[in-house]
């Protein structure tokens, strides 16, 4: 998302053989090559995962569910990013000018920000749906339709439209566009919260705000489940295995106090009987409290995977976005901030990777899709 990218010159070496003007050459240091080759690196491993999700989503009939069609919108977009906006950018940030001309220049422009834009938009809309899906999820589920799912789909794009078409419109106000340049910049305060509110920081509180509730909700459901299976389970035994009645006393004598007295001719097998109530009551004891302690072990350990992907999903949202867009108000607020040509691109690139970050994020922890990726790695080692 190239809001502002200062950049400038070129590393020539000129006068070269005598010191004669056109006998220069340039030359490329080795850095910007291993850092170009980083990049296509990068941008290569985008397009790769991406357009994996994709096609797994597409063959696996499986994963044909509405909550997946978010998904896929949101690889198409990431993929989008990989193979219209980042090998400009690498190109840009190699020749340090812009040599494409102004008309791809806006072009480049408004795919880079609609898409970034639209990436981060995605990641609202699934943490909505999840967040209906867990919190109301009788209701939601007969609601979670396809034809709502593309709706979705296509609000998200028409906002990351209207978000980015603003700053577009008047990308050089206030100034001259600067030669060999492709920026989008404007000193006015209000093009800048217009479009980092829209774009980054209504999402990041609307997300961070969904995911809370979301753990609270499953924290809250787990331990709604366990109290079930156990009040049910310690019924179970009550009404089947355990007497209802103390262990000295006889169960006919606790139903009808006038029955006649058991016979002395067998008091072993009374005995016998006591015995055995009391061991089997003492071993179901053991069995539920070891199953108290099986529940309680394995929704710590539900918890605390929910606890870890949400930390990723999030983490991985902010760590990528929160500086760049920290740095677009700031140098846009302030005239007399500014920033350095490889900040400026770190800070892009580093929101860059959050398209490559969100389909592992989205599907690793997804037991469908990791059956779909090995079935489909089977069958392209067979051919």
């Amino acid at each position: 998302m190239e809001l502002s990218n200062c950049t400038e010159g070129i590393y020539s070496l000129d006068m070269v053989d005598g010191g004669e003007e056109g006998e220069g050459f340039l030359i490329t240091p080795p850095s910007k090559i291993v850092l170009s080759l980083t990049l296509s690196m990068v941008a290569v491993m985008t397009t790769a995962i991406n357009s994996l999700v994709i096609t797994a989503i597409i063959v696996t009939r499986k994963l044909h569910h509405p909550a997946n069609y978010l998904i896929c919108s949101l690889a198409v977009t990431d993929l989008l990013v990989a193979i219209l906006v980042m090998p400009f950018s690498i190109l840009y940030i190699q020749r340090e000018s812009w040599v494409m001309g102004e008309a791809m220049c806006y072009v480049w422009l408004s795919v880079d920000v609609t898409c970034c834009t639209c990436s981060i938009l995605h990641l609202a809309a699934i943490a909505l749906d999840r967040y209906r899906a867990i919190t109301d999820a009788v209701a939601y589920s007969q609601k979670r339709t396809g034809l709502r799912a593309g709706i979705t789909v296509a609000v998200v794009w028409l906002l990351s439209i209207l978000i980015s078409l603003p700053p577009l419109l008047w990308r050089n106000h206030g100034g001259e566009p600067e030669p060999d340049q492709c920026l989008i910049t404007h000193h006015h305060i209000a093009f800048t919260l217009y479009s980092t509110l829209g774009a980054f920081y209504i999402p990041l509180l609307l997300i961070l705000s969904l995911y809370y509730k979301i753990y609270r909700a499953a924290q809250t459901l787990y331990l709604r489940r366990g109290a079930s299976k156990g009040s049910q389970h310690s019924s179970t035994i009550n009404g089947t295995s355990l007497p209802s009645y103390p262990l000295d006393e006889d169960p006919r004598n606790a139903e009808n106090p006038n029955y006649p007295e058991k016979s002395n001719s067998d008091p072993s097998i009374e005995g016998d009987r006591a015995r055995i109530t009391m061991k089997s009551q003492r071993s179901e004891s053991r069995r539920e409290h070891e199953r108290s302690l099986r529940r309680q072990r394995i929704s710590g350990t539900r918890e605390r995977r929910a606890a870890s992907t949400l930390g990723l999903i999030l983490g991985a949202f902010v760590v990528c976005w929160l500086p760049f867009f920290l740095k677009e108000v700031i140098v846009n607020t302030c005239g007399s901030c500014s920033t350095s040509m490889q900040m400026a691109d770190f800070l892009t690139w580093l929101g860059y990777l959050n398209s490559l970050i969100n389909p592992l994020i989205y599907t690793i922890f997804n037991k469908d899709f990791k059956k779909a990726f090995q079935k489909m790695v089977r069958c392209s080692q067979r051919h």
